[in-house]
């Protein structure tokens, strides 16, 4: 479908409201470096970015107290889970005035097809499937790629155990299938507090985000994990009558246990987002998503003709690899039709 066009006076408008922004925008710079040359903002410290609300972020301080600040006029680009420097001003607020080096950073593609910043400094990914709906292997493989290309280590994490067969049936195998190539695979479910163990133990000491296709269980498990923010959200939600997944910026969440004390101890981080569960492939090219194949990268490079295609070519590295049984046929399957469907999916 082609984009509208906009009239003359729609264009002026749009152009008015934009440089009007920017004025806004130059002028708070202004203000906060005046601040700042004159002393009246505190010693610099640091901080963890929690949610973003445009040039305002909320920010945790070293003892987890959060901070609403404004961005200093240069910086730019900084997402949920960034490590900052910023300064105390009056009345709880504050300036962010530096970013850190990031581990990590989590990229989707925006409406104009260009990658944008997501979320930072994360350290696994964690791929929800369930045992109903019955997980299929190409979109487990899909989201292994997609997690593979932001360098970010995949979890596996099959939710809803307790609909399994005993004896685990086919899905037991497919599991053992992506246990051999190094994946870590965690069994849950919320039926029970026991059926979470394995979870929080995998999520303990790591920042994590949740990926997966609906109907798998991602809020749930969230809801299980996050008590006492699911029992906040659902106050504001009931006292605004509105829905409670309104989410549209990531958030991230500090995960508490209780000691033996009764005290709360911080135990790990979600970061939730609607941008991080649209998981997808468009940004990706052939190489990258070939690449994004564990197993294929000890032959790739290896293949008498240099632009190998892998599809019947002589001498291919990796079709003798399946003759071999050093692939898998089901997973190189499986990547020929994310190969044939980059297409389509743009």
């Amino acid at each position: 479908m082609s984009k509208r066009k906009l009239s003359r006076q729609q264009r002026w408008r749009v152009e008015k409201i934009q440089a009007e922004r920017e004025k806004r925008a130059q002028k708070r710079g202004a203000d906060e470096a005046e601040k700042l040359a004159a002393g009246e903002y505190g010693d610099e410290q640091r901080g963890r970015v929690v949610a973003h609300f445009g040039r305002t972020l909320e920010v945790q301080d070293t003892h987890r107290t959060p901070v609403r600040c404004h961005l200093r006029a240069n910086l730019e680009g900084l997402v949920t889970g960034d490590r900052v420097i910023w300064r105390a001003g009056q009345e709880g607020t504050g300036v962010v005035v530096a970013r850190s080096e990031r581990d990590s950073v989590l990229t989707r593609p925006d409406a104009r097809g260009q990658l944008k910043p997501v979320a930072a400094n994360i350290d696994q990914i964690l791929v929800v499937f369930a045992a109903e709906p019955a997980p299929h292997a190409n979109l487990i493989d899909r989201y292994l790629v997609a997690a593979e290309a932001t360098g970010i280590a995949p979890v596996l994490v099959l939710n809803k155990v307790d609909l399994l067969p005993k004896d685990g049936g086919e899905l037991s195998e497919l599991l053992a299938r992506y246990q051999a190539l190094g994946y870590p695979v965690v069994r849950t479910t919320t039926a029970s507090e026991a059926g979470l163990e394995a979870l929080r133990e995998q999520l303990t000491g790591r920042t994590s985000a949740f990926v997966g296709q609906s109907g798998v269980g991602k809020s749930s498990l969230i809801d299980r994990l996050l008590p006492e923010e699911t029992l906040r959200i659902g106050a504001l939600s009931e006292e605004s009558r509105k829905g409670t997944h309104t989410t549209t910026t990531a958030r991230l969440y500090i995960m508490y246990r209780l000691d033996a004390k009764g005290e709360r101890v911080p135990t790990g981080e979600l970061i939730d987002s609607p941008g991080i569960r649209e998981f997808g492939l468009t940004h990706l090219d052939e190489a990258t998503v070939t690449d994004g194949f564990v197993e294929f990268r000890p032959f790739l490079g290896h293949c008498r003709f240099r632009d190998c295609r892998h599809i019947n070519e002589p001498g291919c590295a990796l079709l003798d690899a399946v003759e071999e049984g050093k692939i898998h046929p089901h997973r190189f399957a499986s990547y020929r039709r994310i190969l044939a469907s980059l297409d389509t999916d743009r």
